[in-house]
């Protein structure tokens, strides 16, 4: 059996609000939330099987530089879905801005920045 990828660990300015709109939009839960490390705050939200924690250090994090120009830079975190027009009005209701769209071999994508600057790549399949 292959390995299987459990989370991704992302530094956030705010985990209940970025929870929150994940929920929302996804459809995902919280699966525990609770101290961290260096005096920071954790919070798992996903599904039963796979996850996103998103860390809040006790200061408010410093935005990185443009992430493809950085040697270990997360670019962005693909969510696939069964309806990406309904998603596309969902991230418009939730503030976000979707762009970038395109077709392609086998299927359909856009992207969007949450509040964070973090890049979200929405695909569907054909």
């Amino acid at each position: 059996m292959p390995a299987i990828l459990e989370h991704v660990n992302l530094t956030v300015t705010d985990i209940d609000a970025t929870a929150a709109w994940m929920c929302d939009l996804f459809g995902w839960h919280v699966r525990w939330k609770g101290d961290s490390i260096h005096g920071g705050q954790s919070l798992h939200v996903g599904s039963d099987t796979d996850y996103l924690a998103l860390y809040s250090p006790p200061n408010p994090p410093n935005k990185g530089n443009e992430s493809y120009f950085t040697v270990g830079g997360l670019n962005h975190i693909a969510v696939v879905v069964d309806d990406i027009t309904a998603m596309e009005k969902k991230v418009i209701n939730a503030g976000f801005t979707p762009g970038n769209f395109a077709d392609y071999e086998p299927g359909h994508r856009f992207y969007f920045r949450d509040h964070d600057g973090v890049e979200f790549e929405i695909v569907q399949y054909d």
